[in-house]
């Protein structure tokens, strides 16, 4: 599946040009879980996020490997209700969270005015996934990029994903902040497009590991 990528150039201040960048994506990209460099100027960056498989169901699939209570794949939750997963990627191999979808909220067309989308952007729909993240592990998992959050149509298709490079203030894709250690929680927020106003994004899923067919696995599900 092909991605539409576009550019954009604005400029600070200070006369420092800053770079902005955009994709529409319906399908997995890359891995988007390594770790960010701290940099106090950076802007915040909303993470390329996958399109899930379609049709999870309750408690379908086999545990992944992981301490009791871990979501099972293909397992539904419910909006606002935490699920347990592990998250193995670069550096923080071995890490775990609790992820929990709390609020998908309906934008408007005009949202997306300003990002260049041109005609690909005719007729679409913005929704916005808003999530959190909590580290249930032994892991510091400071700058990691918890992605892979897509969006889910209402016959359980998946939504097209909008990934913006640069800050959106509609919806903050937030990398953990330094010291992400236990018990700490941090919100942040996916992109999905509904292809017109009389269909909505009704639910979202997690596609990253192990939740995907790389690994013989379903995406979990919020509804």
């Amino acid at each position: 599946m092909s991605t539409i990528s576009m550019r954009r150039t604005t400029f600070a201040a200070v006369g420092l040009a800053v770079v902005g960048s955009l994709a529409l994506t319906g399908c997995e990209n890359g891995d988007e879980e390594s770790p960010a460099q701290p940099a106090a100027s950076a802007p915040g960056s909303t993470p390329a996020t996958s399109g899930a498989p379609t049709g999870p169901s309750t408690g379908a699939g086999a545990a992944p490997a992981g301490a009791p209570g871990t979501a099972k794949s293909g397992q539904v939750f419910k909006i606002g209700e935490a699920a347990e997963i592990p998250y193995d990627y670069g550096d923080f191999k071995g890490s775990r969270i609790a992820l929990t979808v709390t609020a998908i909220e309906q934008g408007t067309p005009a949202d997306l005015e300003g990002l260049d989308l041109g005609d690909k952007a005719n007729g679409k729909v913005p929704y916005y996934i808003r999530y959190t993240v909590k580290n249930i592990g032994t892991t510091d998992m400071s700058y990691a990029s918890v992605g892979h959050v897509s969006g889910l149509l209402g016959d359980g298709t998946a939504a097209q994903s909008l990934a913006v490079i640069g800050r959106f203030e509609k919806c903050k894709g937030e990398s953990m902040p330094k010291g992400f250690a236990n018990g700490q929680t941090q919100s942040t927020c996916a992109i999905a497009l509904a292809p017109s106003a009389q269909t909505k994004v009704a639910g979202a899923a997690y596609g990253g590991n192990p939740y995907n067919a790389a690994n013989k696995g379903e995406a979990i599900a919020w509804k």
